[in-house]
């Protein structure tokens, strides 16, 4: 990437201020102006890796329950640990037998899935083509080229057929673009794509909110279009919940414990959800089932709620009409969220036995919590021995660079955050007018005025 276009920022007075080198140290410096803050890029980095692995932790141990209990009665505290049942579909899971966190060791790699590797290629169109903002055509452009059709997906070695890896209003978008050359927001237009309610939007967007530091505006800018590749009406209000809590997660309150901080900024993107919606009323529900619990050990009781309430009596205005519902995983992924209160072996427990598409909630929290403790904690949450950073990208998708050539899989978590950091670079300065202060490896960034605030409300 190139970075003539960066101004460096040396001053005599940030010169002096004291900055740790350990990567996971308080990277949120300081406020040197009223309309500014700092954020120091080593330690960014190694919250981005944080991302991928708690992302990726999640995401397959979200997969092991993955449609297993899609209606009442659903799996319970009592099932963590025990033998894991089929899914609705009748197939059970290749990699786990057991529902129990999935944690892969050293020199092993984390396979992609549709919950890392769509986020994986938009961090690699906007790398590639030098961008903060990518076009309709960029984005076509690059479905077609990194994801497979059902016509020339390789054979699944478990299933014994093609498997293009795309599901739902993902795959409805996929053939929209491939078939009648339809752009975005075209393809997630209800006209065209019936599947324009469903989950998919959640599990491709959220990282733009990680390129945008503290700034839920500029996030939901850059994630407009991708979010409209597969989502409109309330997925899409629901999509643009999640991106603009991976920006508040930046600049959140770090004197507090992570479940506060998750409640503060969750109660920022409630914002974004337009009154009367079913997902405002799904928010509001699950909050307050949370408060008025007063055993914080008991998320059953929310989430059996959730299923009555709006699976079964349609409450708010919500039709059920899959498991892959934007909506009821919506509300799902909240009971992880608050009773999960900041601890990420807990929510991603909670998350993979709440029911459902278990495995997108699951590693949506997985992902931000990572991002929020950076990689060192992440790894310490689960016994402190070393995980793979490898990654196999080509599971899924095809086409991308192969930056791994001695090792197994294509890339690893540490080299992804470093083009991540180089991205956000970017953005602070194109899209925010920030800087970039190389002697002193940070950002200054600014903070957003009254009217970029207003911009952030759904259109």
């Amino acid at each position: 990437m190139k970075l003539l276009w960066i101004l460096v920022v040396v001053t005599a007075c940030w010169s002096t201020q004291l900055r740790s080198d350990n990567a996971d140290a308080d990277y949120f410096e300081h406020m040197p102006t009223a309309n500014t803050y700092m954020l120091d890029r080593a330690a960014y980095k190694s919250k981005l890796h944080g991302f991928w692995l708690g992302q990726s932790i999640a995401n397959w141990t979200g997969l092991v329950t993955e449609m297993d209990r899609v209606a009442a009665p659903f799996y319970t505290d009592d099932d963590w640990g025990a033998v894991d049942e089929p899914a609705m579909w009748g197939l059970f899971t290749a990699h786990a037998s057991r529902i129990d966190y999935y944690l892969v060791p050293p020199h092993k790699v984390w396979g992609a899935d549709d919950d890392t590797d769509i986020e994986y290629m938009y961090q690699h169109l906007l790398d590639k083509h030098d961008t903060s903002m990518l076009t309709a055509e960029q984005i076509r452009h690059g479905w077609l080229t990194h994801i497979y059709s059902n016509e020339d997906a390789p054979i699944s070695k478990s299933e014994f057929q093609r498997e293009n890896n795309l599901w739902v209003s993902n795959e409805t978008a996929y053939y929209l673009m491939k078939d009648k050359g339809l752009l975005p927001p075209a393809t997630s237009e209800p006209e065209n794509n019936k599947d324009h309610s469903m989950i998919d939007a959640q599990l491709t967007t959220e990282i733009f909110g990680l390129f945008a530091p503290g700034r839920p505006d500029v996030a939901l800018a850059m994630a407009r279009l991708p979010i409209r590749v597969t989502a409109s009406g309330e997925a899409e209000s629901i999509a643009q919940f999640y991106v603009s809590m991976h920006a508040l997660a930046a600049v959140s309150d770090r004197s507090l414990p992570l479940g506060e901080q998750l409640r503060m900024m969750a109660e920022k993107s409630r914002e974004l959800l337009p009154e009367g919606s079913y997902p405002a009323d799904m928010y509001d529900f699950v909050l307050d089932s949370y408060l008025q619990n007063p055993d914080k050990d008991d998320w059953e009781k929310t989430r059996d709620a959730v299923y009555r309430a709006y699976q079964v009596e349609g409450r708010g205005g919500y039709m059920y009409r899959q498991p892959f519902d934007a909506g009821i995983n919506f509300a799902a992924s909240l009971v992880s969220l608050f009773y999960g209160q900041g601890d990420l072996p807990e929510t991603i427990r909670i998350g993979t036995l709440t029911g459902w598409d278990s495995d997108n909630p699951t590693a949506t929290w997985g992902g931000l919590l990572g991002f929020m403790m950076g990689k060192e904690a992440v790894q310490g949450a689960f016994g402190g021995e070393p995980l793979s950073e490898l990654y196999w990208i080509s599971r899924t998708r095809r086409g991308f660079p192969d930056y791994t050539p001695e090792n197994i899989g294509e890339d690893t978590f540490s080299m992804m955050a470093q083009r991540g950091v180089l991205i956000t670079d970017r953005v602070i300065v194109e899209g925010m007018g920030g800087s970039v202060d190389l002697e002193n490896n940070r950002w200054l960034v600014p903070l957003p005025n009254q009217s970029d605030e207003k911009n952030t409300a759904p259109k």
